[in-house]
């Protein structure tokens, strides 16, 4: 009433100074009133419900009030200096918070009465958010000169936008639309001020509240989503709901994207929290192994509004430096629901970099010459680094939206395919300067230990030798070539590096392979250990003949050295590099070789199996590799090998199989299974042979390692299928259980028949498990056994007479006394197991006998 009456200029001495903190007291005075009497409400509580009531009516009033002396402002100035009114909105804005508050805790506060006082109480939320509207028209009028350094304007703005800020958090649940309004105005009047205000406002805490509310939206979409697909029913209040929740979402995802796009150069202590909305938002959606069940049209729906939002987010962050060492942070250490985003994200960066500067592409590329290197690795290491983590979603496998080409419909794609497609892609395109970083990632990532990370780098590296000069691909089977010959024994980085070269050579050029040859002459044995893993498929008709001649003659020589040498087992490394040689020649380029070079392969292949008996091949390595090279070797040739041989074979095979060899021993058994198929044997020796085959096979059959057992199936369906002695089949299924597994693969059966929610729920459960110790083992603990044969021990004194005599009269005497024991009470359910196992014990000791 008294506003209209002074003089518009002097109101913050004269009138608001004075009376407002005065109000704000007296409003938190009733609010404390209110809180502390709420608990003793009740409907035959008369006089406290007239008392709250009355302390309401009264707060809606001064509300009013309030509201009165905004719009007085507004209507006497066009343009408002904050300085002249600035104790009116840091104290509108105090009591519009509490009011929230208030509303917000109503139900807990008024406890089961809250219906007494629910008609003021929706009074009161009308007139503060009246309030709080008309309050923001009178800030849209603030004018702030970016030439005059007003101290305290800047100061009441940064607190006006602060408190602005605060009230979001607790109307977020409240009323959406109010919600998305504040936010609007919080947004415009930052942009509005940024020169002024920009080095006061908390810019993390804006960021942070905006990806908080953008999470609890997306949220709330998802669950109205999930909702919908259970109900298999189409609600148009439900869809409506959805519709809404979802254009909030893109609301404040592109509130995001406008304020970090203006005030870009703040955003250093955000970017984790940025990092975070990304993960957290695609952990949650398909085809995360974490998401919701959402319908196919829903999925769409939420990516075409929602989600290409944050593609622009991630362009824009590109060229910020601590975006970029948050992503790329060496000890990052995400769960395993983030895994599988973090490697998405990194594919959508990847993406995105052949568009940016150079100095952007380092940025993000380059590894050794930043000075952060210790504390962040390259973009392309950690891509493979994050690849790896994703075994879940490999092993399901997970399927992504594909790349549309030649006018075809889009495939699912793995995504192994996914990342694979992506990386050829951005190798397409990568800056010359940076091709070093290039070498080292894909090197780093074939020398890991996980196989599939290696597979994905050799599929890049053979991408990138079919797109670039025939000179460059000469030039990395040279380098991996001396990589390969640098390995000092058997490993898994040699494995992983010989695979590389077999594929790369298929690439090189013919004048490059001659280039090679004469580079890595077959006539030298010093370069056997290369020619062991090279196809000869790869040479023309003419290379391939020459040099496999050469190889082979190389090969045996070898063979007959260690025969005429003192045959220790230090000199079956060199033994085992040419027999593997020669088998790279049987593989690969068996019809280069004449008769009288296949008959040389057999006969020094027979001589040297005399040489292995049942004791060494179970326990050194190396006369184990001997062995598995010496099978294939033997059956490749099997027609023409001495029918007395295979009887040697068959006979060895079924000794080591009763004492239980490593898996690579069996799976070389398995392997020579089939070759059998095509052997006649002779009659003269049918009764010796065909006895024990049927013998392994039915060992093998009851394999329990999976991978034993599915091998040991494939091999004997091809060993029926090919062998005259048909009898024999039979016989290797004697017990129902391998009767079951033959034709259940021949039908190709299903054992375990899980949903895909079974299937999904297993997987993220063995993820869970695998992980951790994958993620503590050292390079040394992933590093396989040496196969350099045992070192000797020093001598020691055979055990006496005595001491054997002593251990069988103890087991004697504790035989004696279970003897006695039975004959006073019934046996225990669990004895009889103990004494077959314990008989079990007696046949295998007869057999060390024997």
């Amino acid at each position: 009433m008294f506003l209209p009456h002074m003089n518009h200029l002097t109101l913050e001495q004269t009138f608001f100074s004075q009376v407002l903190p005065k109000t704000v007291k007296l409003f938190d005075d009733m609010m404390y009133e209110l809180t502390s009497q709420a608990s003793g409400l009740s409907s035959q509580n008369l006089e406290i419900q007239t008392t709250l009531r009355n302390i309401l009516q009264t707060m809606v009033q001064v509300l009013g009030v309030l509201t009165g002396c905004v719009q007085h402002v507004c209507a006497t100035q066009e343009s408002v200096i904050l300085e002249s009114i600035h104790s009116l909105p840091s104290s509108v804005l105090h009591i519009i918070k509490s009011t929230f508050v208030h509303c917000k805790n109503s139900e807990s506060v008024y406890s089961g009465h809250l219906h007494l006082v629910s008609d003021l109480l929706q009074a009161l939320f009308k007139e503060a958010y009246a309030l709080q509207k008309q309050l923001m028209e009178l800030l849209d009028m603030v004018c702030m000169d970016p030439l005059v350094d007003e101290t305290a304007d800047i100061l009441n703005m940064v607190l006006v936008i602060h408190s602005l800020l605060d009230i979001c958090s607790v109307i977020s649940s409240m009323d959406q639309a109010f919600h998305a309004n504040t936010w609007k105005f919080i947004i415009k009047q930052s942009v509005k001020h940024q020169s002024i205000i920009k080095s006061q406002l908390k810019h993390k805490d804006i960021i942070a509240s905006l990806c908080e509310d953008t999470i609890f939206s997306f949220h709330s979409c998802l669950q109205l989503a999930e909702q919908m697909t259970q109900s298999d029913t189409q609600d148009n209040a439900d869809y409506r709901l959805f519709r809404k929740t979802l254009k909030l979402c893109r609301f404040f995802a592109n509130s995001l994207l406008h304020y970090t796009k203006e005030f870009h150069p703040f955003l250093s202590d955000s970017c984790c929290i940025l990092h975070q909305l990304y993960l957290q938002i695609y952990s949650k959606f398909p085809p995360s192994l974490y998401a919701v069940r959402v319908s196919k049209a829903h999925q769409e729906e939420i990516a075409g509004t929602f989600l290409v939002t944050l593609d622009p987010l991630i362009s824009q962050l590109l060229a910020c430096q601590p975006f970029m060492q948050v992503v790329l942070d060496r000890k990052i250490d995400l769960p395993c629901e983030l895994q599988f985003p973090q490697c998405l994200l990194l594919v959508v960066v990847m993406d995105k970099l052949p568009s940016q500067p150079v100095d952007v592409q380092t940025l993000w590329c380059a590894e050794s010459q930043l000075s952060e290197s210790a504390t962040r690795i390259s973009l392309l290491k950690a891509i493979f680094y994050s690849f790896e983590q994703c075994s879940g979603e490999l092993s399901l496998p997970v399927h992504l939206q594909g790349v549309e080409s030649k006018g075809q419909a889009e495939v699912a794609v793995t995504l192994y395919q996914h990342v694979c497609v992506h990386l050829c892609t951005f190798i397409t395109s990568f800056h010359p300067s940076l091709f070093p970083e290039l070498d080292a990632a894909l090197l780093d990532a074939v020398l890991s230990s996980k196989m599939i990370t290696s597979l994905l780098a050799m599929d890049a590296w053979c991408f990138l030798a079919r797109y670039g000069t025939a000179e460059l691909c000469a030039h990395h089977v040279t380098l991996v070539a001396h990589l390969i010959k640098s390995c000092p024994a058997e490993c898994y980085q040699l494995i992983n590096l010989s695979i590389l070269l077999k594929r790369l050579f298929f690439f090189m050029a013919p004048p490059h392979q001659v280039e090679f040859i004469q580079k890595f002459s077959p006539k030298e044995a010093e370069n056997l250990p290369l020619w062991q893993y090279i196809s000869f498929q790869a040479f023309s008709a003419e290379l391939r003949k020459q040099t496999a001649h050469e190889v082979t003659k190389v090969g045996t020589a070898q063979c007959r050295k260690w025969l005429g040498s003192s045959r220790t087992l230090e000199e079956l490394e060199s033994l085992n590099i040419a027999l593997s040689a020669l088998l790279a020649v049987c593989n690969s380029a068996s019809e280069a070789l004449d008769i009288g070079q296949q008959t040389e392969v057999i006969e020094v292949a027979s001589q040297l199996w005399v040489f292995l008996n049942v004791k060494q091949v179970t326990s050194q390595p190396y006369v184990q590799q001997t062995f598995s090279l010496l099978l294939p070797l033997l059956g490749f040739f099997v027609p023409t090998v001495d029918p007395q041989l295979i009887s040697q074979v068959v006979t060895l095979q079924t000794s080591l199989l009763k004492l239980e060899p490593p898996d690579h021993v069996r799976l070389a058994i398995v392997d020579f299974v089939p070759s059998l198929g095509r052997l006649f044997i002779p009659k003269a020796i049918q009764d010796k042979i065909l006895p024990s085959l049927s013998y392994i096979l039915a060992l093998l059959l009851a394999d329990r390692n999976w991978l034993v057992e599915q091998h040991t199936l494939e091999a004997f369906t091809q060993f029926a299928e090919g062998t005259n002695h048909e009898e024999i089949v039979p016989q290797c299924l004697s017990s129902e259980e391998a009767k079951n597994k033959v034709v259940a693969f021949l039908e190709k059966a299903r054992f375990v028949d899980e949903t895909e929610a079974a299937k999904v729920e297993r997987v993220k459960q063995e993820k869970g498990i695998f992980w951790e110790p994958t993620a503590n083992m050292t390079v040394e603990e992933a590093k396989w056994p040496s196969l350099q044969p045992y070192a000797k021990r020093a001598r020691h004194e055979f055990p006496s007479e005595e001491e054997y005599r002593s251990a069988l009269q103890a087991a004697a005497g504790a035989l004696e006394a279970t003897e006695s024991l039975l004959q006073k009470s019934p046996a225990p359910a669990w004895l009889l197991l103990e004494v077959e196992a314990l008989q079990e014990r007696i046949e295998k000791l007869k057999r060390y006998i024997l």
